[in-house]
């Protein structure tokens, strides 16, 4: 979540309650970031820091052998049924909670291994076969790990490896023979077995894994902006005192062209729903996977594989390169702090790492003073080279006098007016300080305060350098040393940014049955980031761009015509076609503190009646629109029929629940169960619902997944039709989510051999997906891959006869 747990804002607003008001008039007129962590801070009491720590006990971070021991004999319970993928998330999760250079975690890789193995990972498990040796794997149980290795190597085509590890196996077992008679026996038919395999591709040529696509690194921008590193040379950055900062197209831009390619500055991976550790003793550990379980900390890369911190067992790597990145950059200090960062939330976390990366920016040649007004009140720290000390930002609100020999006409850009996408850029993204509640700027403040008390515990030499740890006499007050509260201040003005400058990582998972022919997918938040160009664009209800994510990096590119001179316009999450008027400003205007007046919402302001009635109650006797407030009117001419909207409300979410379930049930292979559900809860729709409601949608997908569970693929591809018909009315024709069904409905029609329609279907879901992802997107080579196979059964056209 992105704000600390629901018992740590409890306790925060109770405590706030409890304030003498004059103090509470203090917090909330403070005029700068500087005034509210000054007067916040030393409110945080010890028996606060105690509630807090007993908070964040809940949190299993630390490494434990009796839990490793536990996921390492629950992934065989998996193994052994099977469940090779299962298995291998749970010794990944003995892996994390394993000791390094310990039996446990050389058990969980050498187990996991053999799981990777059966999914068909073999330079994976290559790869846990070292980490099993490296930590002191059973010199008795090493045969059957060598055996493993050949195999792999075997399958690799890559036999002169194979034979030197069949050669050593072999003098292992001349040299000590470890093994039963009978488990030397089966060790010695699965040798010749592979001795076998190496002959056969010994005369061969050395066989190399080709690579599926080329990475996504190599997509680049045509030509990038001199003054905008990381967009396209069709775009320039302007500034007005009403919408701040926003891009403009310098030339009429097509659809699918790339505007922004961008790394993250700073990014979180998001840790789903981390469970709290039970206080009885019957369910000590839990066995859900979570977002942390399958993707790098670091570079966010889908792993089945993941190497574990050596010091905690949260944080996890898709290599040991990127682990010992993390530690350089950041985690060195996190480490320690995982259970804490996981009470405090998601932004806390986000403002602490952007504050630990800004050490290693020469940030201090942007300006030349230290924390503006803190050096008035005589809180300075000397000048120094050290990265540390170059956090030298004006750390006020931004109302704050700026060092006018440094101005530039464009918040983040250098003297050159070169917009910088670094650490300066960042820090000039508003932390819209007036517009916060108060109770929610003492929240953040005490939440930064108590993470920089244990900042400060744990000895400022792990979190600076060169600098020694202040110790508190017990009959000071609980005030923080010059050099943290700097670092404080810095992370409260992040904090509070984020509410309308984070963006979300997403990516397309995959649901329903692992065996379903026909890919469900949903689209799920990932990581919390922020990136300095990508906060560049403002906001539309009806956006001319699209956002994807291949790991860190966000690709943004034109979802339609932009001309010359328009602004370039992105989503920030209430969309048209999602939610009506009301509803998006209401959530705009609490979360970004703005009024929409984007055409969308302009045109239905004026006109609240217009649109096609897309989610609207029809008349169950001559299907008419339905209007009114509490009590809705049939507007047809000759029908004089009203209802409750209370009532036709209650039947819909009825009718939700209905779908609900006969998902589940499709979701569990309970196919015919679905099938009968789905088809009721189509004939009540009829009754009151409009044919373009998103319910309608979800029927007929829903029985489109399901015919094509029972392979009749005629009746998949009607239903599925009809799903369309309903997505292009919410989302338009060419939308993502159009793109999405397109492709759904190209796979039946293709497992269907409908090589026509298949045909002219896969063009036209192509057409879609590459203006929103471009062409190494997962979808647009499984349809290159249908495609290329279907025209390889189209028959030869043959001339008239003589």
């Amino acid at each position: 979540m992105d704000l600390p747990v629901d018992e740590w804002k409890s306790y925060i607003l109770q405590k706030w309650s409890l304030l003498p008001k004059s103090i509470q008039v203090t917090i909330s007129t403070a005029e700068t970031l500087h005034d509210l962590f000054l007067h916040s801070s030393p409110l945080l009491q010890p028996e606060d820091e105690m509630f807090l720590k007993r908070l964040s006990g809940g949190y299993l971070v630390g490494k434990d052998p009796d839990t490793s021991l536990f996921y390492r004999e629950k992934g065989n319970q998996k193994f052994q049924a099977k469940d090779y993928m299962g298995a291998a998330v749970l010794y990944s999760k003995g892996v994390s909670h394993s000791g390094p250079s310990s039996t446990d975690i050389s058990l969980c890789y050498a187990n996991r291994s053999a799981a990777l193995f059966h999914l068909g990972q073999y330079e994976t498990c290559l790869k846990d076969i070292v980490r099993a040796q490296t930590h002191g794997y059973p010199e008795r149980l090493q045969p059957k790990l060598l055996l493993r290795k050949a195999e792999c190597l075997v399958t690799l085509g890559r036999p002169q490896e194979a034979s030197q590890t069949i050669i050593d196996l072999e003098s292992s077992f001349a040299a000590k023979p470890t093994l039963s008679a009978s488990q030397f026996q089966i060790l010695q038919r699965t040798l010749c077995r592979v001795k076998v395999k190496v002959q056969e591709k010994e005369n061969l040529p050395e066989i190399f894994p080709e690579a599926l696509t080329k990475t996504f690194e190599g997509v680049d921008l045509r030509e990038e902006n001199e003054q905008i590193p990381g967009a396209s040379s069709s775009v320039s950055l302007h500034i007005d005192p009403l919408k701040g900062r926003y891009l403009v197209a310098t030339k009429d831009i097509l659809p699918g062209e790339l505007l922004v390619k961008e790394d993250a500055f700073v990014s979180v991976l998001n840790p789903g729903e981390v469970p709290l550790r039970p206080r009885g003793l019957e369910s000590k550990w839990d066995i859900q996977v979570t977002n942390g379980d399958l993707h790098c900390h670091r570079c966010l890369r889908h792993t089945l594989a993941p190497v574990p911190c050596d010091g905690c067992s949260y944080a996890k790597y898709c290599s040991q390169e990127c682990m010992q990145q993390a530690w350089d950059r950041y985690h060195s200090v996190e480490c320690s702090l995982g259970a804490l960062l996981l009470t405090l939330g998601l932004f806390c976390h986000v403002a602490l790492r952007s504050t630990l990366l800004a050490r290693f920016e020469d940030v201090g040649k942007v300006t030349k003073k230290l924390c503006g007004e803190m050096s008035n009140q005589g809180i300075c720290l000397p000048e120094s080279k050290n990265p540390v000390q170059t956090l030298k930002y004006d750390l006020g609100g931004e109302g704050d006098k700026k060092d006018k020999a440094v101005e530039t006409p464009i918040p983040g850009c250098d003297i050159n007016g070169k917009y910088e996408r670094n650490y300066n850029a960042i820090f000039h993204l508003l932390p819209h300080t007036e517009n916060h509640s108060p109770e929610h700027k003492f929240l953040c403040a005490l939440s930064v305060s108590a993470l920089c008390r244990q900042l400060e515990a744990a000895g400022l030499q792990a979190f600076t350098t060169d600098l020694k740890p202040t110790k508190l006499k017990a009959a000071e007050p609980p005030v923080l040393c010059a050099e943290l509260s700097v670092w404080g201040v810095a992370m409260l003005r992040h904090m509070l940014q984020l509410q309308c400058n984070a963006q979300a990582i997403t990516t397309i998972q995959q649901t329903g049955s692992k065996e379903s022919l026909i890919t469900d997918t949903r689209r799920v938040r990932l990581a919390t980031a922020l990136f300095p160009v990508v906060s560049l664009l403002n906001h539309s209800c009806s956006p001319n761009t699209s956002v994807s994510f291949i790991g860190t990096i966000a690709t943004i590119r034109a979802s339609q015509l932009i001309r010359s001179g328009q602004e370039i316009l992105h989503c920030y999450g209430p969309h048209e076609s999602r939610m009506g008027v009301a509803e998006r400003r209401q959530k705009l205007r609490s979360q970004y503190f703005f009024d929409c007046d984007c055409p969308p919402c302009e045109r239905e302001k004026q006109r609240p009646s217009a649109g096609p009635g897309r989610g609207a109650f029809r008349c169950h006797r001559c299907r008419a629109l339905l209007q009114g407030d509490d009590v809705l009117s049939c507007s047809g001419p000759d029908c004089m029929e009203s209802v409750s909207r209370d009532l036709l409300v209650s039947r819909l979410q009825d009718l939700q629940r209905q779908v609900g379930a006969a998902q589940k049930h499709l979701r569990n292979g309970r196919l015919e169960v679905a099938i009968q559900l789905l088809l009721g809860c189509q004939s009540d729709v009829e009754s009151f619902l409009s044919a373009e409601h998103s319910v309608v949608g979800e029927i007929e997908d829903a029985l489109a997944q399901a015919y094509a569970a029972l392979g009749d693929w005629e009746k998949s591809a009607t239903h599925l039709q009809k799903s369309l018909q309903v997505v292009e009315v919410h989302h338009g024709p060419s939308s993502v989510e159009m793109g999405h069904e397109l492709f759904k409905l190209a796979q039946v029609f293709f497992n269907g051999c409908a090589v026509p329609k298949a045909l002219k279907t896969i063009q036209k879901a192509e057409k879609v997906l590459l203006v929103h992802y471009g062409p190494w997107n997962d979808e647009i080579r499984e349809l290159q891959k249908m495609k290329s196979c279907l025209l390889d059964l189209l028959p030869i056209p043959v001339g008239p006869k003589e």
